[in-house]
């Protein structure tokens, strides 16, 4: 028997017509940082783009949508929302091997995409570096990953299906619905629901793993020379290690024609062990688990030369990473862009702004993508740099008013490097500073008026940003 609460008659005579189990009211949703929690009006988990178009189409207040839920700062819900949650919405539709194409639901994982395709030797085109997110929030905040000059997912996407505020479906792709297209990847959840989409696959083939330890002002030369210049380069990042911030292991994975060294064709699925929580803790808590990681650990976790497939580089898991506990500390994300050109000026003073404020940084991961230009909310409009800065912050609200400090300046530097800051993470930037950063953003919102003109697609990131017409 479903739990509904005394909701509005509307809410409930939708909520009647939903299959039994699949509505739970007054429930509270949050993120995996667990920083964000949000009381909700009810959960609904569709198994159907009818059904979606249904609830859409017949809810008159804000509705919200989520995923696996590693946005950070609340991009999937706001208080009184009905959550639409689209995980049990994943199934594989159509695979075409010839063409290299697939269609999927989109609360269908990364995951599961890679056990469908391995078989068949295809390969993910472009996605984020763990495979546990669902392919519609990967598109909800275009992400990029360690493909090599790929860029963001936007350049693998061939078309898409969206449910709009009226529970109309349309079909988006850079032909049909260009502005639906370029406005919903990476517009956040603010336009619509997306539910299916077909992407660009990539052939499945051995990639070599070659580590190089470097100090922190010869990457650029190593990039050029060595990831730039290698038309085998597939994969790469670095590793930027603090508290120095002056030595980095960049990590490069090259298509070659040896054998495998790694007979697994994907990574494994594992929860930590005690040790990996021992390790997070010693890692976090100590100056010298800090030493020991970048000297210690970390070179002889890499090993020597691996050959292994594309898929098994592309499976890893993010439920590796998960400490023990978040009650008291958690772990969390942030990412800064800036042009290529840059680089040597912005870290020494991103490390600057990092050690003043004593911020607990595990590592800074350094990627690089080609310009993409062409979405509303683009965060790479020019050839760029990316350092995604995981850090241990404690969960009482003045170790959050400290990481607010910090965060706002690292927003303004990177905005005055020419560069801006990614949106998947805790609200914190001014409006001033998000008009900055994403200065298209005027246009998705006019987009967004026309599309969804009660503000029923509604969150708390556009609850920040996003003044909606009077009605």
């Amino acid at each position: 028997m479903n739990r509904i609460s005394l909701l509005g008659l509307g809410l409930a005579m939708l909520l009647a017509v939903l299959p039994v189990g699949q509505t739970l009211a007054g429930e509270t949703v949050n993120d995996v940082t667990r920083l964000n929690p949000v009381s909700v009006e009810a959960v609904v988990t569709p198994t159907s783009v009818g059904e979606i178009s249904r609830i859409v189409g017949a809810h008159n207040g804000p509705i919200s949508i989520g995923g696996a839920r590693h946005s950070q700062g609340g991009q999937t819900a706001c208080t009184g929302c009905l959550f639409v949650d689209m995980r049990h919405f994943n199934h594989v539709l159509s695979i075409d091997a010839k063409q290299h194409l697939i269609t999927v639901e989109a609360g269908t994982t990364w995951r599961a995409i890679q056990e469908a395709i391995d078989p068949k030797d295809l390969s993910v085109h472009i996605m984020q570096s763990y495979s546990n997110f669902t392919v519609g929030g990967t598109l909800s905040v275009n992400a990029h990953g360690n493909y090599f000059n790929e860029g963001p997912v936007v350049n693998s996407v061939k078309s898409f299906k969206i449910v709009l505020a009226d529970g109309t479906i349309k079909t988006a792709s850079r032909d049909k619905n260009p502005d639906i297209f370029y406005g919903a990847i990476g517009g956040y959840g603010g336009l619509g629901i997306i539910v299916e989409v077909t992407l660009d696959l990539a052939d499945n083939r051995p990639l070599e793993r070659v580590a190089q330890r470097l100090p922190l002002g010869g990457y650029e030369r190593f990039f050029a020379d060595q990831v730039y210049g290698r038309p085998d380069a597939v994969l790469h990042y670095a590793t930027l290690y603090p508290p120095e911030y002056k030595t980095l292991s960049a990590v490069t994975y090259y298509a070659t024609d040896k054998p495998v060294t790694v007979k697994g064709r994907l990574a494994p699925l594992a929860k930590p062990t005690a040790f990996d929580h021992l390790m997070l803790d010693f890692v976090t808590d100590t100056a010298l688990g800090k030493w020991v990681r970048e000297y210690a650990y970390d070179p002889v976790d890499g090993g020597p030369t691996q050959v292994v497939w594309r898929n098994y580089a592309a499976s890893q898991d993010a439920n590796q990473l998960e400490p023990a506990s978040r009650a008291k500390t958690t772990y969390v994300l942030q990412e800064y862009f800036v042009p290529v050109g840059t680089f040597d000026d912005f870290v020494p003073k991103m490390a600057d702004i990092l050690r003043t404020h004593k911020a607990n940084v595990l590592n800074i991961a350094i990627r690089h993508s080609p310009a993409e230009p062409n979405t509303l909310l683009s965060w790479a409009r020019q050839d760029t740099f990316c350092f995604v800065i995981y850090y241990a912050q404690g969960t009482r609200p003045q170790d959050e008013a400290a990481v607010k400090v910090w965060t706002s300046q690292l927003i303004q530097l990177s905005i005055d490097e020419g560069g801006d800051y990614y949106l998947p993470y805790q609200v914190i930037a001014t409006k001033v500073q998000f008009l900055k950063a994403y200065p298209r953003a005027p246009d998705y919102f006019a987009l967004k008026q026309r599309l969804d003109p009660t503000y029923k697609f509604h969150n708390l990131l556009w609850d920040a940003y996003y003044t909606p017409p009077a009605p």
